[in-house]
């Protein structure tokens, strides 16, 4: 079920990146550069809260304080060679990892790996990494998330890992042949997936040390910030805020609402929330119907930054989808958005991103 996720995810992601970019263009954003967000790093008990979670009118974002990446505190060499089994069950032995190129759609591979401390020994990026100390990296992809395999051999990359959520798989085969170690990570992105996805990549690169010191930093995180997050959660669940994720691309005449299994599920029973995607049985991302989204109801909308922007904002949401206006959320506009490349990441900045939403979502900032 999880892998057929994957592959809508993919179909409903690149359709819209495909259509903002320009043929045979490289995608390459601008890099986001250090963000002004107090509220990232401040209590959330001793921010604003809002007094009906559920009731609360007008927009908000969720932020992080910082783009940029720490290392893990061990230096242990690459121990190498090593032969992983990777995710399509392929056998490859990675013999040298001094320029390693990790790719796909979210930038959760190359976070990681700038997490493992090997950042100086990647040598390009996906259109979707725009953390601190990638600036200078030449992007790969080209029309939203295609691979460039022309742009990746001029790199002489002698490790890539990346997943199915970017492709072809033509091209990852092309790169093969040219006697390239692929290794394909698992491409399940949720928040209980985030230590398997750091020991797939942390063994793929001989540094399973580095890769323990990551995940016990990232579990105490996670934990840190869910017990923060426990203190505000309304404790009658009919007080939640019934909330639903919607990926849209304007552009592209793209809709869906992802439910259970998208990961999209799992941020918002992190952040105390109730997935009406689940109440309707709604699973994995599908497109939206007028029906589904009357018969949700939801409080509060969640979506990606470009995707509110490429329908002109909550007034273009509701144009386009009038059926936005016939629930609390259309009506109170109560839209929580957050970076394409940092919503569903589920790496290195987990904790922060379920922190950010909580924020947003309990303590939104007054819109200016």
């Amino acid at each position: 079920m999880r892998r057929v996720i994957a592959v809508f995810f993919v179909a409903a992601l690149a359709a819209g990146l495909t259509a903002c970019a320009e043929p045979g263009a490289t995608a390459a954003p601008p890099l986001a550069v250090e963000d002004t967000c107090p509220q990232a790093s401040t209590p959330l008990a001793s921010l604003g809260l809002i007094d009906d979670v559920r009731g609360h009118e007008g927009p908000s974002t969720a932020c992080l304080s910082s783009h940029a990446i720490d290392a893990v505190d061990d230096d242990t060499a690459p121990d190498l060679p090593v032969t992983v089994t990777d995710g399509e069950g392929r056998d490859v032995e990675i013999t040298d990892v001094d320029r390693i190129l990790p790719i796909d759609i979210s930038g959760t591979i190359a976070s990681t790996v700038f997490a493992l401390g090997l950042g100086d020994q990647v040598v390009g990026r996906d259109a979707s990494t725009d953390f601190v100390g990638t600036e200078d990296l030449p992007v790969v992809t080209k029309t939203g998330h295609t691979l460039n395999a022309e742009a990746i051999l001029e790199l002489s990359p002698t490790v890539i890992l990346t997943d199915t959520t970017i492709g072809p798989k033509e091209v990852r085969q092309q790169l093969r042949d040219a006697g390239i170690a692929v290794v394909v990570i698992s491409s399940d992105r949720r928040l209980d997936t985030t230590d398997e996805l750091v020991t797939e990549i942390a063994t793929a690169l001989g540094v399973p040390s580095r890769g323990e010191a990551l995940i016990a930093r990232l579990d105490a995180a996670v934990d840190e910030t869910l017990a923060e997050i426990s203190e505000v959660v309304p404790a009658d669940e009919a007080d939640r805020a019934r909330m639903l994720f919607l990926y849209v691309r304007g552009s592209a005449n793209v809709y869906y609402i992802f439910g259970e299994d998208s990961g999209a599920d799992s941020l918002i029973d992190a952040v105390g929330g109730v997935d009406v995607a689940a109440e309707i049985g709604w699973e994995g991302m599908k497109p939206l119907t007028a029906e589904a989204l009357v018969a949700a109801q939801p409080d509060v909308l969640v979506m990606m930054t470009d995707g509110l922007e490429s329908v002109g904002g909550i007034d273009g949401l509701i144009e386009r989808i009038p059926a936005v206006a016939q629930t609390p959320a259309g009506a109170h506009r109560r839209v929580i958005d957050m970076a394409d490349s940092e919503i569903l990441s589920f790496g290195p900045r987990t904790a922060d991103v379920i922190g950010a939403l909580a924020r947003a979502l309990y303590a939104p900032e007054p819109a200016k």
